[in-house]
């Protein structure tokens, strides 16, 4: 399995981006080809340091990295992508990492 971990920064107006992200972002982003799980976090997000400076985090899952690479060349991957300028376009406003898992 391989995931796509995106995390987004604590936006001025958090209201206004979470109504955004469910109404709008997670319908696109639904939509990505191969996608087999789309998880987010509930309620707060903190480091052992206390407040992390993360809002959201949102955790996609598939079956591989290439299924990944597809899902991303897919025409509702540039949707999906696009759409993140559109609500957070501020530099630094979104991390997205991928990663193979292995159980250890």
């Amino acid at each position: 399995m391989a995931r796509v971990l995106v995390m987004y920064k604590t936006p001025k107006d958090a209201a206004a981006f979470d109504k955004y992200y469910f109404e709008t972002h997670v319908p696109i982003a639904k939509k990505l080809p191969g996608l087999k799980k789309y998880e987010v976090n509930q309620g707060c997000v903190v480091s052992p340091a206390g407040d992390g400076g993360v809002h959201r985090i949102a955790i996609l899952h598939f079956d591989s990295m290439a299924a990944i690479q597809a899902a991303f060349a897919s025409p509702e991957g540039q949707a999906a992508a696009a759409d993140v300028q559109v609500f957070a376009p501020e530099p630094g406003a979104v991390q997205i990492l991928m990663f193979e898992e292995r159980q250890v």
